[in-house]
């Protein structure tokens, strides 16, 4: 019984440790705003934007613009295959453009459509 019981708290423990899948929004949806489909990926390897480091960053209108007010890694592993260093991804945003910067107040990535 006591090997039976300590199986069972091992492998909770072990389910336990798996952390859960990240969520691919940000921000909270605010019905009453207009929300827009754009481009988003890294502004410097996707969007050739000037910088050193990976930075979110939206194509709107055929003009690219970084991000404030979600990080890049929020919503995954931004190296991943499928990550925003390695693929532009659609997704539908609210927010607006101020001083050449997008500031994001809700952020959600559309189904990636080579996984479905």
């Amino acid at each position: 019984m006591k090997k039976l019981l300590g199986l069972l708290c091992i492998s909770f423990l072990s389910l336990s440790a798996f952390p859960q899948e990240k969520t691919h929004s940000a921000g909270k949806l605010d019905p009453k705003k207009e929300t827009q489909t754009v481009e988003a990926a890294c502004g410097q390897c996707q969007l050739k934007l000037p910088g050193k480091n990976c930075d979110l960053a939206v194509r709107i209108n055929g003009k690219a613009y970084f991000v404030d007010g979600i990080h890049i890694d929020s919503l995954g592993d931004a190296h991943a295959n499928d990550g925003f260093c390695n693929a532009i991804r659609k997704a539908k945003v609210q927010g607006e453009v101020v001083n050449d910067r997008f500031k994001a107040t809700y952020f959600m990535l559309e189904a990636d459509k080579k996984k479905n």
